[in-house]
């Protein structure tokens, strides 16, 4: 528990803020332990934090502070953070701009991994030594420690590579869900996505080539546009065009050899979705799980009416919110296995130490930057 004088609540201990459906004891039950502080100075009994106090430019409200670290109690446990990413949604939410807030001061962050240094009395399901990821959003992973509920961690195998758990709980979750409950899609079939190269876009080529699946990659045109699309092949894409190449004449011809794709995936909008729209076979559905672009999508009435297209939106908190922890958990199992098999491997990363995150940070919102920043402890 992070405890600290004119620090709310929901900073100081460590939990997702209240609008997440948590659970929270009423005033009369909650332990109060003793008071701590922010401080500047390094003490080794202070735990590290990446904190904002209000919401804007990631590079100007978010601060390294000291915390102080509470006694376990009986169904806490103490966690080591290992290694947190930063994602887009990570972004959003210090700016803003995002569909869920954490009341401020908050600790940035909604994934990664850590493993576990100590457990309270009545704490059954993790033991000292398992890895942990968060399992919902909001718990502040940018920290070096962290005391968390035991429900709200998930166990992780710690036989899989360390960027892997770390990037586990959000963007291959979100590519599975999206290649497996939106069409009933069969092994040869094809599907197209946009913003190929972010972490979704990795996810869903490699999840998809291990369900038989074929891809249809979408890039904006870029310098190292070969060098990336090799990339992209490697993990297993079978088909890599650039924004302006789909625009084309060829590409009817490409789809005489190819199928139609029955599901496209949306992460940027605009004239990019329009596109996705223009090549999906009739019947077909296109997911949009991002707005990248910051325009919106447009359908024009033929293709709804005469095409019967179907446009449907997918957010990974709003299904953890419609579906049971246990659920939650065999879905991150899935995955484990794959990764074992060594049918998914984390997205292309840079380790940043804590100390360097201003560099993380702005390396995290510039443009046809196709590695994910990954905050080490």
């Amino acid at each position: 528990l992070l405890v600290s004088q004119g620090v709310s609540p929901t900073l100081c201990r460590a939990r997702a803020p209240a609008q997440l459906g948590q659970r929270l004891l009423p005033e009369s039950r909650r332990r109060r332990p003793a008071s701590a502080s922010f401080s500047a100075s390094a003490e080794p009994s202070r735990v590290r934090a990446l904190v904002y106090g209000h919401h804007g430019d990631p590079a100007k409200v978010v601060e390294l502070k000291n915390l102080e670290l509470a006694a376990v109690g009986g169904s806490d446990v103490h966690v080591k953070m290992l290694a947190a990413p930063i994602n887009p949604s990570d972004i959003n939410m210090i700016q803003g701009n995002y569909g869920l807030l954490p009341q401020l001061p908050a600790v940035g962050g909604n994934e990664g991994v850590g493993q576990v240094v100590a457990v309270g009395s009545s704490v059954t399901g993790v033991k000292p030594g398992d890895w942990v990821i968060p399992a919902n959003p909001g718990l502040g992973t940018w920290r070096t420690e962290a005391v968390f509920g035991e429900e709200e961690l998930i166990t992780v195998p710690s036989d899989i590579p360390l960027q892997c758990a770390a990037t586990l709980g959000v963007n291959p979750c979100t590519a599975y869900r999206m290649l497996v409950d939106f069409e009933r899609l069969q092994p040869g079939d094809s599907i197209i996505q946009n913003a190929s190269n972010s972490g979704v876009g990795q996810a869903v080529i490699q999840i998809a080539a291990a369900l038989g699946l074929r891809t249809i990659n979408v890039l904006r045109d870029r310098p190292d546009l070969q060098k990336l699309t090799d990339r992209l092949k490697n993990l297993g894409a079978d088909h890599v065009v650039t924004e302006e190449g789909l625009r084309k004449p060829e590409m009817k011809s490409f789809f005489k050899d190819v199928p139609q794709p029955r599901l496209a995936l949306n992460c940027v909008g605009g004239k990019s979705s329009t596109e996705l729209l223009r090549h999906l076979a009739p019947g077909g559905t296109m997911v949009t799980y991002g707005g990248m672009a910051k325009q919106p999508v447009i359908a024009s009435a033929s293709q709804l009416i005469f095409k019967d297209l179907k446009l449907r939106g997918f957010w990974l908190s709003q299904w953890k919110k419609d579906h049971s922890p246990d659920q939650f958990k065999e879905l991150i199992l899935t995955l484990c296995d794959l990764i074992r098999r060594g049918q998914l491997t984390a997205p292309a990363c840079s380790e940043v130490p804590l100390q360097d995150y201003l560099c993380a940070l702005e390396a995290s919102t510039q443009p046809f930057v196709s590695s994910k920043q990954i905050l080490t402890m």
